[in-house]
């Protein structure tokens, strides 16, 4: 994610949209397959939405020539670009800006705090207030094993055709150009800030009212248990053992049955919500909610257990693998929560309802510990691009599970 700057010119209006960028940890059918070396950038997505104003399209990317990219100036880091990915941004850059800007003479910059893939911004200096920028991001090493690349950019589009996030400009075999407009990445502690709180309740509830295509069943159970398999398959057999996986069956299968039977409403959820999947115009106080990655069906009460846990996050400080857990939300903080989510319909939720929704989220909460240890188990092994600590970052949630997990359903079977 990117932090602040200026508002797109009235010039740029028609180019790129008031809306914003992408950067985390972070789903479209391709109308054909590219043929190797060729970057694809036209799609076709069916989405159940209404129509939006768009951009003007682009023209097809798709005929460079070239078997290498175009030779790009003004950064070394450009070596760090695909040659499919410059031509696009070659072509790009006439196609967005015209004559007013030289397509050679670009910049990029690594962005930092990136956990699934590799992000770049790309910008090419010149223009007052405008701000020439667009994102590439190189898909991280083995992440397939966590999710369908293909239903990725399929949620991708559906959700930019929603308004929910930005264009896709472009693609190649190792990633995507996606479209950048400013707007400030939260920080850790604007999690914990009441009325930045209350705006990320109320979009979340905006996300999942979204009419979103597919089967409308749970993938939760399912994908723990296949990133389990994973887990298992690349682990020592030391290594397995001191994390305790060959009990983690038993663990999920308690979970699942504990959470059987309630009655829950399921809804298209975005299974990440950290604090860096989340972006705010300061001016307008708006919210976005971005990256898709690990977006699928699942009860809303994972959604928010998932996003009460990551508030004891810090992705940025000089441990980012280590969670303060200390620093989860309290029962006032969480009710404040709900409240502003269930409110955001126009209706005033009961007591009832408050106090439903939070006893399942407490449960919910283990299976966090367990989707995200393992996605760090997994991790360690497949994705060597990112400097982060992911085994020990798993036995972080690991420990949490089992600290919390005595106490949370045994409180959960007293009230029942």
């Amino acid at each position: 994610m990117v932090a602040g700057g200026q508002r797109p010119s009235p010039a740029m209006s028609q180019a790129l949209r008031p809306r914003w960028s992408v950067l985390w940890p972070s789903r479209l059918r391709v109308i054909r397959q590219a043929r190797p070396g060729t970057a694809a950038v036209s799609f076709n997505n069916r989405c159940n939405d209404r129509p939006r104003r768009r951009a003007p399209p682009l023209t097809p990317m798709a005929a460079a020539a070239a078997d290498a990219g175009p030779e790009l100036r003004r950064s070394s880091s450009i070596d760090r670009i695909p040659a499919e990915a410059r031509r696009i941004l070659h072509r790009l850059a006439g196609e967005l800006w015209g004559a007013d800007v030289d397509p050679a003479a670009l910049v990029v910059s690594q962005l930092k705090g990136a956990l699934t893939n590799e992000v770049f911004r790309i910008t090419w200096p010149g223009g007052e207030g405008d701000p020439r920028k667009v994102l590439v991001r190189i898909y991280g090493q083995g992440v397939e094993v966590f999710f369908d690349r293909a239903d990725e950019v399929r949620t991708f589009e559906c959700m930019s055709r929603h308004g929910q996030g930005p264009r896709l400009l472009g693609r190649f075999p190792q990633g995507r150009v996606e479209e950048f407009i400013n707007a400030r990445t939260l920080s850790a502690p604007d999690l914990r800030d009441p009325e930045i709180s209350g705006l990320i309740a109320r979009k979340l509830r905006e996300f999942h009212e979204l009419d979103m295509p597919g089967p409308k069943d749970i993938s939760l159970w399912q994908r723990l248990r296949r990133w389990l398999e994973e887990a298992r398959s690349r682990c020592s057999t030391e290594e397995a053992r001191e994390l305790r996986l060959e009990t983690l069956g038993d663990e999920i299968a308690e979970l699942e049955n504990v959470l059987s039977g309630v009655d829950q409403r399921v809804v298209f959820c975005h299974n990440d919500l950290q604090y860096g999947n989340i972006m705010i115009y300061e001016e307008t106080r708006q919210v976005t909610l971005i990256d898709y990655e690990y977006a699928s069906f699942n009860p809303i009460a994972f959604d928010i257990a998932n996003h009460f846990c990551e508030m004891a996050a810090d992705y940025h400080s000089d441990t980012p693998h280590v969670m303060d857990f200390t620093k989860y939300p309290d029962m006032d903080e969480q009710r404040r929560f709900l409240e502003a989510y269930l409110s955001s319909s126009g209706e005033n939720p009961s007591d009832v309802e408050v106090e439903t929704l939070l006893g399942l989220i407490a449960k919910y909460s283990l299976t966090s510990h367990l989707f995200w240890g393992l996605w760090g188990i997994v991790s360690a092994h497949v994705n060597k691009n990112i400097d982060f600590e992911y085994k020990e970052y798993a036995r972080h949630r690991f420990d949490q599970y089992w600290d919390t997990k005595p106490r949370i359903l045994q409180a959960c079977n007293t009230t029942s």
